[in-house]
């Protein structure tokens, strides 16, 4: 295989990730548990009493407004980067499933002219010839 190691799909993630990108790995796993699903609807139904305290409906519905949208900006950021983390996982896989083909192919292209051909237009497809890698 043409790959080199620290191009493999299991260096996307681990110990080579950044603080950052641990605190939004373990916050996209904390969201995605049902008790996080419980938790916030514990929130809306704490949150809906208390207009007897605020008696003020502009203030009551502000609480809850401010609260979500300052939850929702920061989960969206903090889940993009899992997503952005997990699709270059899956594209590191898939290059080296593909050069791995090519490589098959090439091995067996000797007496078959079509296969080489087709190798040709798989590292052409996928880039294989020109790429370094994924990670910027």
């Amino acid at each position: 295989m043409t790959g080199r190691r620290e191009d493999m799909p299991s260096s996307v993630s681990g110990k080579d990730m950044s603080p950052f990108d641990r605190f939004a790995e373990a916050a996209s796993s904390f969201a995605s548990k049902a008790w996080f699903f419980a938790l916030c609807v514990l929130l809306i139904l704490l949150w809906a009493p208390s207009i007897l305290i605020f008696r003020d409906i502009d203030t009551w519905q502000l609480i809850i407004n401010t609260a979500t949208t300052i939850i929702t900006f920061l989960l969206v950021a903090l889940l993009q980067n899992s997503q952005t983390r997990a699709n270059e996982a899956v594209q590191h896989k898939l290059n080296a499933i593909a050069d791995g083909l090519a490589d098959l192919m090439e091995a067996h292209s000797e007496d078959k002219s079509r296969l080489a051909q087709d190798m040709i237009e798989l590292r052409d497809a996928v880039g294989l010839e020109h790429r370094e890698g994924t990670r910027g």
